[in-house]
């Protein structure tokens, strides 16, 4: 029988971490190109016959796209509930039989023997707020102290992030908020002007070395006059690289406009030096993007 007693977790790890209200779990089911996206993934890289684990399993639908190819999965959530309603659906969808659902720390949790592939869907826009990179660190580190050979394939196997110059309209009904605001890629954005192109600031696979902070400072070219009042955080998440068909199977999650502090005019032609540096994993707040002139 399942152990489910509450593991403790402090205030941060409530407002920051590994749990999210059960309810927004139940709606990410909505997100067709997330779900397209990481069951197009799962199909491609998990072996017939396979082993898999989930890291931050929540309602178990990952879980469920592996169970189709694998032998046996460990679906591994922190929250009680959840994995109550992970077990519920996964039962209802014929999957109970191949997948395991854990009440642990994924931060902690060795699979009982080697597997093929890993998934780790604790991702939040500019690596904030979610601990996807110290959960993959933790799991990588625990894995190669109990299992000698390779590592598993992990999905996503990268994450490349991108910062891009705005114009945004930051007035409601008369009430002017700059506040920080998602906006979903693949509808229009009416109220946001884009003063440039998105420029890569941080690009990782997450079999290699991973860094905790991110430190970039670079170039922002300005290709049309505004006002400068914002940055938009791009982040896009490869689930699966595919050499063969020279493609990858991506999903770009929604993107997050943060308002400077001190809006400036610019004009076409000019090029800023900007700096960021945050600890993923961190608030929103922790994200201060600052202009080196």
């Amino acid at each position: 029988m399942a152990d489910d007693r509450a593991v403790a977790v402090t205030k941060d790890e409530l407002e920051l971490g590994q749990y999210i209200p059960l309810h927004y779990h139940f709606n990410m089911l909505n997100d067709a190109y997330r779900t397209g996206a990481f069951e197009e993934a799962l199909a491609l890289v998990v072996p017939e016959g396979g082993r898999v684990v989930e890291l931050g399993g929540g309602t178990g639908i990952l879980s469920f796209f592996a169970a189709r190819k694998a032998r046996r999965v460990w679906c591994i959530e922190r929250n009680p509930e959840l994995a109550g309603a992970a077990r519920s659906l996964l039962r209802a969808n014929g999957a109970a039989d191949r997948v395991d659902v854990l009440v642990a720390d994924a931060r902690d949790f060795v699979p009982p023997e080697p597997v093929d592939v890993v998934v780790c869907e604790m991702l939040h826009v500019g690596l904030l707020r979610e601990k996807q990179v110290e959960v993959i660190d933790a799991f990588k580190a625990n894995y190669r102290a109990r299992f000698d050979g390779a590592l598993p394939r992990f999905v996503p196997e990268a994450t490349v992030q991108a910062v891009q110059p705005l114009q945004q309209d930051f007035a409601f009904h008369g009430y002017q908020a700059p506040v920080p605001l998602f906006q979903d890629p693949h509808s229009l954005q009416p109220r946001t002007t884009e003063l440039g192109q998105p420029q890569v600031y941080s690009s990782f696979l997450y079999e290699d070395f991973l860094h905790h902070e991110i430190a970039w400072r670079g170039a922002l070219p300005i290709e049309r006059d505004g006002t400068l009042n914002a940055l938009r955080i791009v982040t896009k998440n490869l689930l699966a690289i595919v050499p063969t068909q020279g493609r990858s199977i991506d999903w770009l999650m929604n993107y997050l406009v943060v308002p400077l502090e001190r809006p400036r005019e610019v004009h076409a032609g000019e090029t800023l030096e900007l700096s960021l540096v945050y600890r993923t994993g961190a608030p929103l707040s922790a994200l201060e993007p600052f202009f080196l002139d």
